[in-house]
């Protein structure tokens, strides 16, 4: 009996240590990180951090961005290829959606509250950027980047950026601003551990 107790004892411990190895933390991924460093601006908030390829296949999603005290938020969106924006109108005023870039579209006017979808399915080649505009207040901007993957971050008001759940391999990291423009970068993803890499954009 004292034999078996111990020997589930023994077990038990083994199973105690072990358990965490089984549960690696990089197994999900692995992060990128770094800054963006926005060259003549007063912040560097906006960039858009991405891998140029990743293999497999990325579901599209859908996404808000609002039109709320006369601004389009968030001012910067990226969505993986396919994916479906929902235009909504916050303000007690009718906003407009429309875009000059790529294929174009106009989603007419409309009032507070209510919102219109677009599909942002027609990207030929990655990154494809549009910028979003209203015809009733011009001074409103917004802008919206397709991507071919998921593996993206937006850069906060400080240039920190965050990439998660990356893949272990090789790849080339591009980055998108609205105003400035930056060199493409590699990295080395290993399993479990963060990479860094950082940008300084100009004109």
């Amino acid at each position: 009996m004292k034999s078996n107790l111990a020997s589930a004892a023994c077990l038990t411990g083994l199973v105690m240590i072990m358990g965490p190895l089984l549960v690696h933390p990089g197994a999900a991924g692995s992060l990128i990180t770094g800054t963006v460093k926005a060259s003549g601006l007063s912040t560097n908030a906006g960039a858009v951090v991405y891998l140029q390829q990743a293999p497999g296949t990325f579901p599209p999603s859908t996404e808000t961005m609002d039109q709320k005290k006369m601004q389009f938020i968030p001012h910067v969106m990226a969505v993986v290829a396919g994916s479906t924006v929902k235009f909504l109108n916050s303000d007690p005023t009718p906003h407009n959606v429309f875009s000059p870039d790529n294929e174009k579209y106009n989603l007419g006017t409309w009032p507070q509250g209510q919102s219109k979808d677009y599909v942002f399915s027609k990207c030929t080649k990655f990154p494809c950027a549009y910028t979003q505009l209203c015809r009733v207040h011009p001074e409103m901007e917004g802008f919206i980047v397709v991507l071919q993957n998921r593996y993206f971050g937006v850069s906060d008001r400080e240039g920190k950026f965050e990439i998660k759940d990356v893949p272990p391999g090789s790849y080339t990291v591009g980055v998108w601003h609205p105003k400035l423009k930056g060199q493409p970068k590699p990295v080395v993803v290993e399993a479990g551990k963060s990479a860094v890499v950082d940008f300084t954009l100009a004109r």
